[in-house]
């Protein structure tokens, strides 16, 4: 099966026998009495590479949300997200809600309308926090993150960022020939914005093949949110084997990181040539989640099944609020220009094999399974 599923951006996969060896695989202990060995020393390489004072480590994103919007509802702030915001950062703006913080939503990558609902937010419901993703896989855009954090602080609020998808491919000094920068430190880099008032949760699931969280920002903000997390006193840190493959893929970063970056932008490059050359357009630019765009008359999921019976397997999402289904290539630095060709020729059969069947009468609307993957 030829994989392009996998959001396993720069293709690491940290066997066991590339790690550095443990003794013991959780100290049974919660954060709050101990970081394991190494936490430390990878959450503030983390900072550096992400442009921010300090770091702390944890399980996932989720961990992190739900302890940050605890600690930020406890003071007098009012929730402005992002409408394509990511389902956990969004939890944790309802944990804030639950907690008697009010929140509203805003058009997606619009900085007008976050403007204007700024202007409009009455001074008595506290300073604004601002929540957006980092990079939208979606529409294929990174958020307008100099506009979003120039008018939260007009009124003296923060930016948290959810930087999940972009950490570990988009970094410092971008430029024409460089799109995704260098460093792979994420959007802020990327952006060139830093600050005390920003503060950035990602995973280190996509590029960097490492189930664990990071948060980054300020050293006082970490510092208090190490001191009044929930999930640290009550719940296990990453595991040491974990930490020790967090740290195998920083020194691959540093080490070869803008080379796997820069064999995934030409890989990226010569799929949408292809499948342009084709007859197919997608959504993503240069980003490794690549989209078709269909139309309402695409029969996406039979797309998808012939692509399967070929032996090639991607992602299908559902559309939201058109029937339309979302059939999308994950692009990794693991693939071969060999792979990415396959991926066209299997595309322009399926899509061959689908209207002769339609053609035919025979119908592939059915109820399906939608799986949102990244």
């Amino acid at each position: 099966m030829l994989d392009f599923a996998s959001a396993l951006y720069l293709g690491l996969r940290h066997p066991s026998w590339s790690l550095r060896p443990w003794n013991e695989f959780t100290m049974g202990k919660p954060a709050a009495l101990r970081s394991p060995a190494g936490a430390n020393t990878a959450a503030q390489q983390l900072a550096q590479l992400q442009g921010c004072e300090a770091a702390t480590l944890g399980t996932s994103t989720l961990h992190l949300f739900w302890d940050l919007f605890g600690l930020l509802a406890q003071g007098r702030v009012t929730m402005f997200v992002d409408a394509g915001t990511y389902p956990i950062a969004r939890w944790g703006v309802e944990r804030a809600a639950g907690l008697g913080v009010p929140t509203t939503t805003f058009a997606h990558h619009d900085a007008d309308a976050l403007w204007r609902q700024l202007n409009h937010s009455p001074a008595s419901r506290g300073r604004p926090v601002v929540v957006t993703d980092g990079f939208c896989p979606g529409c294929g855009s990174p958020a307008p993150l100099a506009a979003y954090l120039q008018y939260v602080r007009v009124f003296g609020g923060s930016l948290v960022l959810d930087d999940t998808q972009a950490l570990g491919i988009f970094g410092r000094a971008p430029e024409r020939a460089v799109p995704y920068g260098i460093g792979g430190g994420g959007m802020l880099p990327w952006s060139n914005i830093h600050g005390p008032d920003v503060l950035v949760v990602s995973s280190l699931a996509k590029a960097f093949g490492v189930p664990i969280a990071v948060l980054a920002g300020s050293r006082s903000v970490i510092r208090e949110f190490e001191n009044k997390s929930k999930t640290r006193m009550h719940c296990s840190p990453p595991s040491i084997a974990t930490i020790h493959a967090l740290e195998r893929a920083l020194d691959i970063n540093s080490r070869f990181g803008d080379r796997l970056r820069l064999r995934l932008l030409n890989l990226i490059r010569r799929f949408r040539q292809g499948m342009a050359a084709a007859g197919f357009r997608f959504i993503g630019d240069l980003f490794p989640v690549q989209t078709l765009i269909a139309s309402e008359n695409t029969d996406v999921i039979a797309l998808y099944r012939e692509l399967l019976a070929t032996q090639v397997s991607a992602v299908l999402r559902s559309g939201g609020r058109t029937r339309v289904g979302l059939l999308s290539f994950l692009i990794t630095a693991k693939h071969t220009s060999d792979d990415v060709d396959r991926a066209t020729q299997a595309l322009v059969a399926a899509s061959d094999t689908v209207s002769r069947l339609n053609d035919s009468g025979v119908s592939y609307a059915q109820p399906y399974l939608f799986a949102r993957t990244f």
